[in-house]
């Protein structure tokens, strides 16, 4: 009797300690698909070719899903700015592509061709200035930008040549790929450090990129 006890008692402990390495490797299996899913989503955030303003080691990254032609874009512009300006050694910004209104495509490649001749800023800020000149929703007349980035000095002939290379539209299709895969339907749309925000409007933007700012802090 007492040897069929222990061999039940036996055959109970090979059972719970099997159970006990399987819930291990079942949790081991979930952390390492959640770990893939999250580096899949941050490679999808920021890509290699993707503009940067701000310091490229700062540990505050906001994306932002962009559209040349959009005017909450263009108001939310000098907020962000002013964001980076608070913490000038915490927060950069990733400029994303999603090019929805007519004509943004080929913004985006001479935004692109700017980057190359390292102008990238001041003809972003020259377009979104006079964006109600050229972005018209019902008659938008992206042709106008050329002369808005010349003044703004960029190379224009160049520009051109560059915005014709086919890697241009490559970039292009990259960033609208990343944008479906997020689910991002509407610019601007922001990630800080990953992280959506709760709700759309400039005080969350600043109260996301200041609950990272601390945790870099610490």
């Amino acid at each position: 009797m007492n040897t069929k006890k222990v061999a039940v008692a036996g055959i109970l402990i090979l059972m719970v300690a099997a159970f006990v390495v399987g819930v291990s490797v079942y949790r081991k299996q979930t952390q390492s698909a959640q770990d893939q899913t999250v580096r899949a989503e941050q490679t999808r955030l920021v890509r290699m070719h993707s503009p940067v303003l701000g310091p490229q080691g700062a540990p505050v990254t906001i994306v932002e899903f962009f559209d040349p032609a959009c005017e909450t874009c263009r108001a939310f512009y000098p907020f962000v700015k002013s964001l980076m300006a608070r913490y000038p050694q915490e927060v950069r910004l990733v400029i994303r592509y999603a090019p929805f209104h007519q004509g943004s495509d080929q913004v985006v490649k001479l935004l692109e061709a700017a980057k190359r001749q390292g102008k990238f800023q001041p003809v972003l800020e020259a377009v979104l200035q006079a964006q109600p000149t050229w972005a018209d929703h019902g008659r938008p007349n992206p042709d106008l930008t050329f002369e808005i980035a010349q003044a703004a000095g960029l190379d224009i002939e160049r520009a051109r040549e560059d915005m014709a290379r086919p890697e241009m539209q490559a970039l292009l299709s990259q960033d609208v790929e990343d944008l479906t895969a997020l689910q991002v339907s509407r610019t601007p749309t922001f990630f800080v450090n990953g992280r959506s925000l709760p709700s759309f409007g400039p005080d969350q933007l600043a109260a996301l990129v200041a609950e990272e700012v601390a945790k870099a802090k610490r």
